[in-house]
């Protein structure tokens, strides 16, 4: 399987970004300390695994701690190495995509994939749940579609754009 992965780091409000080499993991703690060693003072690290043009996980670290996942899709766990990693720390029953007090959220039985862990791990930096849900579960968006637009949203997406296109 495929994958490229990209970390988005923030200090002081500014993004950075960096290609980031997964080859060789052998556990979630590895993963972590990988991102970490991008920038070990970033307020903010963001890690988007994208795999096979079909599976999306965004990692988040805060001041180098409190680890939050979230997988685009739960089959990406059982068909993958890097995805049985990724998710390892994940719920494995799929987001709940049903919040009557969010008119945007989407119903579970309009998603096509199944998401798992924290769809809310964006929501301070302007990507909701219903947002994130919408874009995963989008007829047509692959996993790169979904980075670069949420990417955008919190106020990377020209840093990430040029590892993309590097």
């Amino acid at each position: 399987m495929s994958y490229f992965a990209v970390a988005a780091t923030r200090v002081d409000g500014t993004w950075e970004a960096a290609e980031v080499d997964l080859d060789g993991v052998d556990d979630l703690d590895e993963v972590v300390d990988r991102l970490r060693e991008v920038d070990a003072g970033a307020d903010t690290s963001l890690l988007f695994v994208e795999a096979d043009d079909e599976y999306l996980v965004i990692m988040r670290l805060d001041e180098g701690d409190d680890l939050r996942v979230f997988g685009s899709d739960a089959p990406f766990a059982d068909e993958s190495r890097l995805g049985a990693i990724l998710l390892s720390d994940t719920d494995t029953e799929p987001v709940e995509a049903v919040d009557e007090d969010d008119p945007d959220m989407p119903v579970k039985s309009e998603l096509d994939v199944e998401p798992v862990g924290d769809s809310d791990l964006l929501a301070d930096l302007g990507v909701t749940a219903a947002y994130l849900l919408t874009l995963c579960a989008k007829d047509g968006m692959l996993p790169s579609d979904v980075t670069a637009e949420v990417a955008s949203r919190i106020g990377c997406g020209d840093v990430m754009e040029e590892v993309h296109d590097a």
